[in-house]
């Protein structure tokens, strides 16, 4: 006999876990609290309510069948597996000598959380790619795991049910998400500042509404604040009008990381994945009816070269921007349902936000949402929203970033000066909104996602968000099961609640055993603990040792971020094939400064050179390519052409006290600078600076790249920094104090050299 005020029966708290009430135990499985049952009981005693329980939940054979399926599932997947991750060349040799029930092509979030479904129901699973892991939009996102607010406003104003259950689905993921990678997602407080006082109350209703949307996956109660309290916790913001604020919680996480942590946990449950392997045909078979079926694809491996057939009963098509690509390898004349969108952020410094608060702009000059956010120690914002031409290589445009800068100009207060100089890193993903064949009317865009399924049986996933990646790959399987009649182990989805790589025994206290097993600078050991879970162990294990008291190990790859050697090392071991495998996905260095990140580059390929014996040519074509990315993709041919059109409006005095500081380094008045002249006045000031270091502070001003500095170049970078488009050079710097200590050296000679 049970006394009870009420009886729950949830279907996730922990794996596996126990959880009694008074004597009945109840068996739960996944990581956060799913209401399945609740039984309320009012007053004193209930008799038998253990009785009546058990004939309120299994009345369903059916049901309870395949919920202890689940959780006898559940335990098993998510042990933490020990077994080393095979090698590339291990994966490829899998791919052409096996057969797969599944191969998945594109290895983006969606491709990823397709392999991890459908290996995790125990079906065969391939995956190929034909960059790298998350190389498209699942590394240029906002970096947000949201339900989206905007789309529930939508919803409540238009009355419309789909987009409703459309946030409904995403909140849970979210939820989801945040349970199964708790290093590498967490809550992110957004504020939301009210300049109206009837903005207020229309505001505070809205938000709160997404709180109850959430219900139980609800990360943390969203609150009305004044406009005291908005400028203490946002002390950059815009104050004039302000009239209060209103905070709520959305979760962020490292996307790229996140990606491949997917792709990592699938190929840990059986799955072969290969990055760097493009697919060139699809393969076709005819059926006991005579009708054509696709049976496989031919793939090249682009590292080698070498091109290997993969057989498989089953293709889904998870591409992205590249979707009709695909399908019109299965079929030619395939409608395009793809019609791709550009969205442009830019990385700010960090005293652009505060650490810990994010900012929503819910209504731009020209109706877009733009968020401001806190992300790995620097500042990010974003995004726009403009239709583009699909490419594999997408590039920032500087209207967008104008348009990025003017929005956050309009929130911040006049003390934060908004400079086109404090772009660090700029970037452009490209949004994969999608048609949905399966309807007549084409011109109506998806405001979800779709799965198609093809006369061949090409299975199609398209569109959607990184939020909701897990299930639309649970829908996409669910497809690929009925229309490719594939008998799996389990018939329903496994993955939620199933843990990601580096989850299972992370906790937030872990970095303290990492500085202290190994030596690592704390910033560091918090770095590896919050980027590879409770693999930060092995990674550390990589690390070299720095010649110092202390950090003991460790050597920074550069010395304004926490990135160390050894990662470059363990990205080689989780298939980074390329430099830009590293500083983009690996480590997310070309998000957060390009500039930092070509400085590192030198070391990071040295680094791969010893881990997969690289020749001289091969290092030379890789650092090549690296610093093509950063120019082309990752905003700096961008912000040099802008510094270019600046015109040079100087005053004569200021042109005067110019002409000084380039001739104090012109000593041989050839009219350039050139390298030896930057050693020969570092080195009179008693600094040895290596060769690397002059060659990066003359290429900032080398804007006609000829490997020396001329009078004028020099000027439109004065310019520039005078009008806020460069922030700071180190050129600039030295030619100041150049001059400055030959006006010194001319005062002593003036004097008769003594008293």
């Amino acid at each position: 006999m049970v006394t009870l005020a009420a009886l729950e029966l949830t279907e996730e708290t922990s794996v596996c876990e126990i959880k009694r009430r008074g004597d009945t135990a109840w068996v739960m499985a996944g990581t956060r609290t799913r209401t399945m049952a609740r039984i309320v009981g009012l007053g004193a005693g209930i008799v038998g309510v253990g009785a009546l329980a058990a004939s309120y939940i299994y009345d369903d054979d059916q049901h309870t069948k395949r919920q202890f399926i689940r959780v006898a599932a559940a335990e098993n997947l998510n042990n933490r597996p020990t077994k080393p991750l095979p090698t590339r060349e291990q994966q490829l040799k899998s791919l052409s000598s096996e057969s797969f029930d599944v191969l998945i092509i594109g290895g983006g979030a969606t491709g990823a959380g397709c392999a991890l479904d459908s290996v995790s129901r125990g079906l065969k699973t391939a995956l190929v790619e034909m960059e790298d892991f998350s190389s498209g939009t699942s590394s240029r996102s906002t970096k947000l795991i949201h339900g989206g607010v905007r789309y529930l406003q939508k919803a409540i104003l238009g009355l419309d049910i789909e987009q409703y259950r459309m946030v409904k689905e995403a909140l849970h993921e979210r939820a989801n998400l945040l349970d199964i990678a708790p290093h590498l997602s967490y809550p992110l407080p957004i504020m939301l500042p009210v300049y109206k006082w009837w903005q207020l109350p229309y505001f505070w209703a809205g938000i709160k509404m997404y709180d109850l949307v959430a219900g139980s996956k609800c990360l943390k109660s969203s609150y009305a604040i004044s406009k005291e309290r908005a400028l203490e916790l946002f002390p950059m913001l815009k104050k004039d009008k302000l009239v209060g604020a209103i905070v709520y919680y959305d979760g962020q996480h490292n996307d790229a990381r996140m990606n491949l942590s997917i792709a990592l946990t699938a190929t840990r449950l059986g799955a072969t994945i290969a990055n760097h392997a493009r697919v060139l045909s699809l393969m076709k078979e005819e059926d006991e009816n005579g009708k054509e079926k696709l049976c496989g694809a031919r793939v090249r491996d682009e590292v080698t070269g070498k091109e290997i057939t993969v057989k498989a009963k089953c293709i889904v098509n998870a591409t992205g921007p590249f979707t009709d690509s695909v399908r019109k390898m299965d079929n030619q004349v395939s409608k395009e349902i793809c019609a791709p969108s550009l969205g442009v952020h830019i990385t700010l410094p960090d005293y652009y936000s505060p650490e810990q608060m994010g900012l929503l702009d819910p209504n731009t000059s020209d109706g877009r949402v733009i968020f401001f956010l806190p992300w790995e120690g620097r500042t990010i914002a974003g995004t726009t929203d403009t239709p583009c031409d699909v490419s594999h290589s997408p590039a920032p445009t500087e209207d967008d970033i104008q348009f990025i800068l003017r929005e956050v100009r309009n929130y911040l207060n006049p003390d934060v000066e908004v400079r086109r100089g404090d772009v660090l890193s700029a970037w452009a993903g490209i949004r994969p909104l999608v048609q949905d064949p399966n309807k007549t009317d084409t011109q109506s865009i998806a405001r979800n996602h779709i799965v198609h399924v093809s006369e061949n049986g090409l299975v199609t996933i398209a569109g959607g968000k990184w939020t909701t990646y897990r299930s639309m790959a649970s829908e996409a399987i669910d497809t690929a099961i009925k229309a490719c009649n594939l008998s799996p182990a389990h018939q329903e989805s496994q993955t939620d609640g199933l843990l990601l790589e580096g989850a299972h025994k992370w906790t937030p206290t872990m970095y303290i055993r990492l500085v202290q097993d190994f030596g690592l600078e704390s910033e560091v050991a918090k770095h590896l603990a919050h980027t590879y879970g409770d693999r930060a162990f092995s990674v550390a294990k990589l690390a070299s040792l720095t010649g110092k008291r202390w950090p003991i190990v460790g050597r920074r790859l550069h010395s304004e971020f926490p990135y160390i050697d050894a990662e470059v090392r363990y990205a080689c071991r989780e298939y980074a094939a390329t430099a830009v495998d590293v500083i983009g996905r690996r480590l997310r260095l070309a998000f957060l400064n390009t500039q930092a990140a070509g400085e590192a580059l030198p070391t990071v390929v040295n680094i791969m050179a010893e881990e997969y014996k690289w020749s001289e040519a091969e290092k030379k074509r890789q650092l090549e390519a690296a610093i093509k990315y950063l120019q082309q993709e990752m905003g700096q041919n961008v912000n040099r052409a802008s510094r270019e059109k600046i015109p040079i409006n100087l005053s004569k005095s200021e042109i005067s006290e110019y002409v000084k500081r380039f001739n104090s380094l012109d000593t041989d008045k050839k009219g350039y600078i050139s390298l030896n002249d930057l050693r020969a006045s570092l080195k009179a000031r008693g600094q040895d600076v290596p060769g690397d270091t002059l060659h990066e502070i003359l290429n900032e001003i080398d804007l006609n790249l000829n490997g020396q500095v001329e009078f004028d170049e020099y000027l439109q970078m004065m310019a520039a920094i005078k009008v806020g488009s460069i922030s700071h050079s180190r050129f600039a710097q030295l030619a100041e104090m150049a001059e400055e200590d030959q006006r010194k050296k001319i005062t002593v000679d003036r004097s008769g050299g003594g008293l």
